[in-house]
């Protein structure tokens, strides 16, 4: 390992970044100085704007994957070389704006009949009885379920972030029935690989294959169904802000998409069609009923 990406990984571990994330921005990195072939402390500026070029025109990457790498590298030059100027000219691409993929909750039935067994049948189901992701639910752990309290704890979530959701009834008589059948002794869910758990790979593989299954032509995956579980609690009543303290948002911008895709919502607004229809047009009176009148006559 040379100095320069030894330094990349303890400056990241120093603040206490995900593992996933430091993957990612060593990676990025990575990449940037082997695309010039040139250490990446002697590259500046002008080959950091050739190489977004590159990103966009030639490899085409997603805004996602393109801002993960301005991230990246505006780390890397910024707190690692100390060349904020450096890092100042990384501009972050504007991402399209687009609404989450929801499910009617018809098609969530649909959905969960595609997984007949478990575990895979009651993965999906805490997934969406919960609204987790799907790197969430693989790591659930038996001691996670709290039915005293009627509440499942989700351990250091997206942002190394704990929270608390609520238990429902249904799905604690099925985990009892699932832990019965099957005894798992630490992770809720267990795995054949190394970590122990369900891996996010092959749940992935098998939410692609149920999908394909039912012949939907919308993009549905694992997370649609965290999408669909807040669009219909939304629907159900609850107000914004209690929703983005169980989806563990931090920007109550992120949780109010969802008022956009609630059709209860949408069908409450009024229509400005509906009430031009509901006021008939009148006839115009003629021009000597609002006329002046004669001069001297009053």
């Amino acid at each position: 390992m040379t100095p320069l990406r030894q330094r990349l990984l303890e400056d990241l571990q120093r603040r206490n970044y995900a593992p996933k994330t430091i993957a990612c921005y060593v990676l990025h990195v990575a990449q940037f100085a082997r695309h010039f072939g040139r250490s990446p402390d002697l590259l500046g500026a002008d080959e950091m704007r050739a190489w977004q070029l590159h990103l966009l025109q030639v490899k085409r990457v997603s805004w996602s994957a393109y801002n993960q790498s301005a991230c990246a590298l505006r780390f890397f030059y910024g707190t690692c070389l100390g060349r904020p100027e450096v890092a100042k000219a990384l501009p972050y691409g504007k991402r399209p704006k687009t609404l989450p993929s929801v499910l009617s909750r018809d098609e969530v039935l649909q959905f969960f009949a595609a997984f007949p067994t478990d575990p895979d049948r009651m993965m999906v189901r805490t997934t969406y009885a919960c609204g987790l992701r799907i790197g969430e639910v693989t790591r659930l752990r038996v001691a996670d379920i709290d039915s005293r309290r009627g509440v499942l704890v989700v351990r250091q979530g997206k942002g190394r972030k704990d929270r608390q959701v609520p238990l429902s009834p249904q799905l604690l008589q099925e985990l009892r029935g699932y832990w019965r059948r099957y005894r798992p002794q630490d992770w809720l869910f267990p795995g054949a690989g190394a970590a122990g758990h369900r891996s996010i790979t092959a749940l992935q593989r098998r939410v692609t294959q149920a999908v394909r299954a039912l012949a939907w032509h919308k993009h549905v995956s694992l997370h649609t169904l965290r999408h669909s579980y807040a669009t219909h609690l939304l629907e159900a009543g609850v107000d914004v802000v209690t929703l983005q303290h169980l989806l563990a948002h931090n920007d109550l911008e992120t949780t109010a998409r969802y008022l956009h895709v609630s059709t209860r919502h949408l069908q409450r607004l009024p229509n400005p069609l509906d009430d031009l229809v509901a006021r008939p047009p009148r006839a115009p009176a003629p021009d000597w009923v609002a006329g002046p009148s004669p001069e001297g006559k009053s």
